[in-house]
């Protein structure tokens, strides 16, 4: 380590006579600054001593002298490369020799966290803080892991600390997202109005605050801050799309060009960009009545999006199989009264774009509902008890086959705890609105038995092409391709008639026709299904003021209408692999009750 002391020496001294390794250690890092494990061992001989800010002061120096070393800066370069086999092999060979090295372990945890395995780089950023509790980049990394689970409340814990310790701009940043996720926009709005004025040239920041601004309805406020993002950069092709996916706003010809540009630009614009891009311009030329160019768009953008994630259609019929094999009416009787008895939850789910966060904004304009947002929980649950036993995600029906009342009933706890923290009134109701939870419908009725759950759905052709125009953050996969739109639909539409047979009136379907057609008739049986009064507050619900997140978030906020009733028909010569997927389902996919309701 140095001329006055060796490691093993110096690690004797720092267990056993920590003063005297503080004032070696000292001279050590003095005449060789570089020396990271001599400021690691400082670091733990001055928490020895209990001088705690001096010790996190040592931690961070012992994380800078890494950047120094030869092996550090190797494994640097191949993680910036994207050789994560080659960082890996290196990081594993200096770990277990500096098994105490807290930048490798932070560089570990971030190379799990781009394979996914999100619980060994969270364990790994725990072991860097329990060696170095000042080390801030690895305690914000920590947030943005957590933040990434869904475990907001602890991803704010921790950006807490960060704050304390000053923070920096990304985890300022995360702080607003995280803060978006849990309801508390009012909060994220300010800290990226802060951030704003602090990065004024900063596009993505710019977008960030425009994303908070439309979702608690500033939509004047959240169209300049898009537009200062194209001020910023004006090829971030999310920006474009945020603009187009405000539904009410139309692009003029300006735009067009500008867009167009955009997309030849040298050097052309990162594929995420292009992708967006693509979808901008195909609501751009439809804005015109273009819609050759419209529709060729769209299809650009699809079919780079499907490609990058590789849609299995098979996986979601398979599920729907499964469904249908395993809760058979013995199975749901058997089972009857199992899973926890609150029946607070209120889940609308269906496919996105069938008229779900309409019917969101209508009962949260009772006085006796709370509008949440579409929350993530019950397909994580569902798909980890599956792999808790060893199966893959989709095979959570033979998860709960092996589950007993207990079982059911904790996970059913396990919802309204994990939720929680998304409610922010008493109303003894509150709605998750995340509308692949058809998927999990069943796993729903056994762990919340008394949860209310409305189907909402809309004519196939709509909804289907509504979604292949639609860019989603994140997920929905299968809105890529019109023959998979076409066919998750009929997956939906099948398992909803199973829960039909085995689970009469258990779901309550809302037709979207019949929604614009008779408002009043199906609020009304909406609410009578939930055991509520009729309020005149839901007929009037475009005049809540309350936050939505989803594409719809502008169309909510004005008095029902039909501006989304056939917007296929001009593309109807370029769908034919979508009705090919959907067969019949275009005359009969309102059966309710019975009957056949067409559009």
């Amino acid at each position: 380590m140095t001329a006055h002391i060796n490691p093993a020496e110096a690690a004797r001294l720092v267990e056993q006579e920590p003063a005297q390794a503080v004032m070696r250690l000292r001279d050590a890092v003095a005449a060789d600054p570089r020396n990271a494990g001599a400021w690691r061992l400082l670091a733990r001989a001055l928490r020895n001593v209990g001088q705690e800010e001096d010790a996190a002061e040592a931690d961070l120096n012992g994380v800078r002298a890494t950047a120094f070393e030869p092996e550090m800066v190797a494994i640097a370069a191949a993680m910036l490369e994207n050789d994560l086999p080659q960082a890996e092999a290196r990081l594993r060979q200096r770990l277990r020799a500096q098994p105490t090295d807290v930048a490798a372990i932070r560089l570990m945890a971030e190379l799990a966290a781009r394979i996914g395995r999100l619980a060994d780089a969270e364990k790994l950023l725990h072991r860097a803080l329990e060696l170095a509790p000042g080390f801030v980049a690895a305690r914000a990394n920590l947030a943005g892991i957590l933040n990434k689970q869904h475990r907001y409340a602890e991803a704010i814990a921790e950006l807490d600390i960060v704050a304390a310790a000053g923070g920096d701009l990304e985890s300022r940043n995360l702080r607003a997202a995280v803060l978006g996720r849990t309801g508390d926009y009012e909060e994220a709005a300010r800290l990226y109005g802060e951030l704003t004025q602090a990065f004024p040239g900063h596009a993505r920041i710019w977008m960030s605050y425009g994303h908070v601004l439309k979702t608690i309805g500033r939509q004047d406020d959240s169209i300049a801050a898009y537009r200062k993002a194209l001020e910023c950069q004006a090829d971030l092709g999310e920006v474009w799309w945020s603009l187009a996916n405000l539904k009410t706003v139309s692009f003029d010809e300006g735009d067009v060009a500008a867009m167009e540009a955009a997309l030849a630009g040298d050097p052309p614009p990162l594929e995420e960009d292009r992708l967006h891009l693509h979808f901008a311009l195909g609501k751009a030329y439809a804005d015109h009545g273009e819609i050759e160019p419209s529709f060729r768009h769209y299809a650009q953008g699809n079919a780079m999006r499907s490609a990058q994630l590789g849609y299995d259609a098979g996986v979601v019929s398979a599920q729907v199989d499964s469904v249908i094999a395993t809760l058979t009416p013995q199975f749901v009787s058997e089972r009857q009264g199992w899973g926890d008895p609150a029946p607070d939850p209120v889940f609308i789910l269906g496919l996105p774009r069938a008229g779900s966060t309409l019917i969101e904004q209508i009962l949260a304009s009772h006085s006796q509902v709370e509008g949440t947002m579409e929350l993530p929980d019950i397909p994580a649950m569902a798909m980890r008890e599956a792999r808790a036993m060893g199966l893959r995600p989709q095979d959570w029906p033979d998860a709960v086959a092996a589950m007993d009342a207990g079982k059911l009933a904790a996970l059913g706890a396990e919802f309204l705890d994990r939720t929680r923290i998304q409610r922010k009134t008493d109303k003894p109701f509150y709605i998750d609105k995340l509308p692949n939870n058809w998927a999990y419908a069943g796993f729903i009725h056994l762990i919340l038995p008394n949860a209310r759950i409305i189907d909402a759905r809309r004519h196939p052709l709509d909804c289907c092409f509504s979604n292949f125009r639609q860019h989603f953050a994140k997920g929905q996969g299968f809105t890529y391709d019109l023959a998979d739109i076409g066919r998750y639909y009929a997956d939906y539409v099948r398992a909803m008639d199973h829960y039909d047979r085995v689970l009469p009136g258990r779901i309550h379907r809302v037709i979207h026709e019949e929604l614009l057609d008779d408002p009043e008739a199906v609020v009304r049986a909406m609410l009578a299904y939930l055991g509520l009064p009729f309020e005149e507050a839901c007929l009037e619900f475009h005049r809540n003021r309350r936050a939505v997140r989803t594409a719809s978030s502008e169309q909510v906020r004005r008095p029902i209408n039909r501006d989304g009733v056939g917007q296929w028909v001009p593309y109807e010569k370029w769908l034919g692999p979508l009705l090919q997927s959907l067969g019949d389902l275009t005359e009969t996919y309102g059966r309710k009750a019975g009957r056949i309701v067409t559009a």
